[in-house]
């Protein structure tokens, strides 16, 4: 089971016994103050239950985007040192290659 679904099935408990309260209280007292005291409760913790999921969204979207980002300064790192290395042998070869030349006279 993952966390998104342990989420909802806490969440499905919490409303759950949410209703069982205020079923209890609405048999046990019939004023309405303990009725609307149950609904606001009831309220406040489906609020706080989307707070909960909206935060979380937002830091999974944060570290995605951290990630991504990442991977892009990785991946034009990577690009950017074979490309000095390529240019560094090409420089390389070409002086040796001059080196031979200018050493058995053969200099253009």
């Amino acid at each position: 089971m993952n966390r998104r679904k342990t989420f909802r099935t806490l969440i499905a408990c919490v409303a759950l016994m949410a209703c069982q309260g205020m079923v209890a209280a609405q048999e046990n007292s019939s004023s309405p103050g303990v009725k609307e005291d149950a609904r606001a409760a009831g309220k406040k913790v489906g609020d706080a239950g989307r707070d909960v999921g909206h935060a979380t969204k937002d830091a999974a979207v944060s570290v995605g985007h951290g990630a991504k980002d990442m991977g892009v300064a990785v991946g034009h790192g990577t690009r950017d040192a074979a490309v000095t290395v390529g240019h560094g042998a090409r420089d390389g070869w070409n002086a040796t290659k001059n080196a031979v030349k200018h050493a058995f006279g053969k200099d253009d």
